[in-house]
């Protein structure tokens, strides 16, 4: 059984030790005196109404049954047995701002927990799970700040689904099947039901000053109730009541999360006061601080170096692919990676106010539009309101004749197209997420279909966003492509630098046999010098070889100009070079090329990267120069975008990093990949589960297809309802009768709605209709 003490760290706490023992799987906590106390801007903040005395110490025995990233599922014996304490951890759990879902099942002694795995690692979220289990069992473990466990109730839904459906059953007993149900129980019912179509109809008046089709929909199901004919009134509840959910179910919240910056870039930063190194929370890092940066670190601020040298890894932030070299009295930027090196930084921008801060706030400011459905079923609707009232009103005020009235009303188009549309996005959402692609709302899918510009951002969208081998060249006809390659890789091996990395798995993959170095030295921001089978061998840029003395008169002047590009000399003679790049995605060119000549689209490129770089992909793939945006910040991203739209086309973007994200708020449609980061996926109205281009074209063909079904939709409901509004205008028409046909109508276009679901081939992409 191994022992051992750790501090909680991890918790805003002090004077806070724990035990565990682990043994056979199973981790034990035992606590020892302890006293937790909030912190001014913690979210988090427990206190202890009593400290315990070492001989009453809480025990928790607990053990990890399975653990994914983001995801832990552990056995806890003691949930079976004291509820209290399942309480208890739920309510800390909840209250986690790491932790994103709890589920305890006490009869299975079984807690799962999602986390935030962008903000902290497994290891350390194991750690802190078991000061929360310890925490828990204190039942003098009190919640100071209850924001995040103690929301407000969620107001119930009104069962409206449920008391049509009996309202319907108690029709159907009391007419055609001739049971005695008492009219006052069922005219009961169905009133309970209409409860909520006559409070969208009041607010309608109320407050949007219209009458609505709720109003229409009341109006018919009062008449028929009054009459007694109880069949008609509770089906049409129960098609509007479908219609309902599957609008809600096709909608996205307009409400968008907040996204918060720090949460991505880890937990704590390392700083420099008083000439003392202090790791400290992030939030807590101010201006003018020295922040210390080391490999593998995301730094957390914006602000200059003060000392020491890295390469950075901007791709998230800008887009560059290729690392870059920064030295002291450049400027830095939060959320991006230290490959290599260390640095001292003077903090001037924090939070909000970095650059990729200011990112996030314009995404969030970008106009978030209605997606609840606000499509043109209720449009097309609401038009027939005034001309079915007034014609109802007509054909009574010479009939006399009420059940004409009700007939007029209850042939109003609207519950079937109210009901059908939404039917054919719900199918096509459904279809699209079995194709590995994910439509979020049902406005997405319509925008969508009417899409003619498209804007691609280049790295890791177009690109594959890593760097890879595309050539070796010998300058000495005495030295094989393959020794080239040979040597640089024996020299590069074990280095993190993403050019070394790729030199490595390209001779692998050319099955070159690499030799073994010896000595070795690393220049960052310039190659390394190696020994190898007895050869003094350099590799990296040309002002790295000149500086070591090769001579590179076989460049003949001109090796300046290939900047991506590594060059391989050995005893003092340039051998030969390696060319590489970000490589364009497989499918790139093909997806783009359909675009413009199938589809019709306008496609633009944005990039971080020069416009050297920028025209060169762009030439690759066939895209116009006035349509390539090189050196795009994401400010100029979003301007981009934005200018399109006011042109008034119909703009998607594309793109999966930190610097997509305003651009891709400002879009019509925003797509990113399943792969991108946690900011473009959020803001994505369409995300690309499979991470392959083809799935773009998948997702605009069934789009077109839903538009194309939607069509369709509205002539099956309109022609045979128009035809029977004729019939009962000229010469009367049973209400029940007139309930068939609009429900009738409303069946089939519902069934002919569900066709993307019904398809055998879930495979075969659906064709383009426009």
């Amino acid at each position: 059984m191994a022992k051992m003490t750790v501090q909680l760290a991890s918790l805003p706490v002090k004077e806070s030790y724990v035990t565990l023992e682990e043994k056979s799987g199973e981790v034990s906590i035992t606590s020892l005196p302890y006293k937790i106390v909030g912190e001014q801007n913690s979210r988090v903040a427990l206190t202890s109404a009593q400290v315990q005395s070492s001989k009453k110490t809480p025990h928790v025995t607990y053990s990890v049954v399975h653990a994914i990233q983001g995801r832990l599922r552990l056995r806890v014996p003691r949930l079976r047995n004291d509820k209290d304490y399942g309480q208890r951890l739920q309510t800390l759990l909840e209250a986690d701002p790491l932790v994103t879902t709890v589920k305890i099942k006490p009869a299975a002694a079984s807690l799962v927990v999602n986390y935030k795995a962008s903000a902290v690692t497994d290891a350390k979220m194991r750690s802190r799970l078991g000061c929360l289990m310890i925490a828990a069992s204190d039942p003098g473990i009190v919640l100071l700040n209850p924001k995040k466990v103690s929301p407000q109730e969620e107001e119930k839904p009104w069962p409206g689904m449920q008391l049509s459906v009996l309202a319907t059953g108690l029709a159907v007993l009391g007419g055609p099947l001739g049971v005695a149900v008492p009219p006052i129980v069922t005219a009961g019912t169905i009133a309970l039901a209409t409860l909520p179509v006559f409070k969208r109809a009041v607010d309608g008046i109320v407050k949007e000053r219209k009458l609505s089709i709720d109003f229409l929909d009341f109006i018919a199901i009062a008449i028929t109730t009054v009459q007694g004919q109880f069949l008609t009134p509770s089906l049409m509840l129960s098609l509007i009541e479908i219609g309902e959910n599957i609008r809600d179910r096709t909608a996205r919240s307009s409400k968008m999360q907040t996204l918060d910056l720090l949460g991505s870039l880890g937990q704590f930063a390392w700083v420099e006061r008083d000439g003392e190194k202090t790791q400290i929370p992030i939030q807590q890092v101010l201006p003018g601080d020295t922040v210390i940066v080391y490999p593998g670190e995301q730094i957390p601020i914006d602000g200059t170096i003060l000392r020491g040298k890295a390469l950075l890894d901007e791709q998230k932030l800008t887009g560059e692919s290729v690392p870059i070299l920064k030295k002291q009295g450049q400027s830095v930027f939060a959320s991006t990676l230290v490959r290599e090196g260390q640095v001292y930084i003077l903090a001037e921008r924090i939070g909000n106010d970095t650059r990729a801060g200011q990112s996030i706030k314009l995404m969030e400011e970008a106009p978030v539009h209605d997606t609840r459905m606000e499509n043109h079923a209720t449009r097309i609707a609401e038009i027939a309101v005034v001309p079915t009232l007034l014609l109802g009103a007509a054909v009574f005020a010479v009939t006399r004749n009420p059940v004409r009235v009700a007939s007029i009303l209850t042939l109003d188009l609207c519950t079937g197209i109210r009901v059908s549309i939404p039917t054919t996005v719900l199918a096509a959402l459904s279809y699209a997420a079995r194709q590995g692609i994910l439509i979020r709302s049902g406005r997405a899918l319509e925008q969508l279909a009417e899409i003619d510009t498209i804007v691609f951002d280049k790295t890791g969208t177009l690109t594959q966003g890593e760097v890879a081998v595309i050539g070796v060249d010998s300058y000495n006809p005495e030295v094989t492509h393959d020794r080239i390659l040979a040597i640089a890789a024996a020299a590069e091996q074990r280095l993190t630098h993403p050019v070394a990395e790729a030199i490595v798995r390209y001779a692998e993959a050319q099955q070159v046999a690499i030799p073994s170095r010896s000595k070795w030295d690393y220049k960052l921001g310039l190659g390394v010098k190696a020994e190898i089978d007895g050869e003094t061998v350099y590799v990296g840029s040309e002002r790295f070889l000149r500086q070591e003395g090769v001579d590179m008169a076989a460049l003949n002047g001109n090796g300046h100009k290939a900047t991506s590009v590594i060059y391989v000399a050995s005893n003092g003679q340039l051998q030969g070079k390696i060319r590489y790049s970000d490589i364009l995605r497989p499918e790139s060119r093909e997806v783009i090329s359909q675009l413009m000549t199938v589809e019709g689209v306008e496609v633009h490129m944005l990039t971080g990267d020069n416009k050297r770089t920028a025209t060169t992909v762009a030439a690759e793939l066939g895209i116009a120069p006035a349509h390539t945006h090189a050196e795009a910040f994401p400010e100029q991203k979003a301007t981009v975008v934005r200018g399109l739209h006011e042109q008034g086309k119909t703009v998607a973007f594309v793109g999966d990093g930190i610097n997509d994200s305003p651009a891709l708020a400002y879009a019509d449609v925003s797509v990113s990949f399943a792969h991108g980061s946690e900011i473009a996926r959020e803001t994505a109205d369409v995300v690309l589960m499979q991470n392959d281009l083809h799935g773009l074209l998948e997702a605009i063909a069934i789009a077109r297809q839903a538009k194309s079904l939607i069509r369709q939709n509205t002539g099956i409901v309109a022609i045979p309802n128009l035809g029977a509004l004729l019939v009962a205008v000229l010469f009367g028409l049973n209400p029940l009768a007139a309930t068939v046909v609009n429900n009738g109508s409303t069946i089939v276009a519902g069934v002919n709605g569900l066709r993307p679901i019904l398809k055998q081939s879930p495979k075969k992409a659906l064709p383009a209709e426009r």
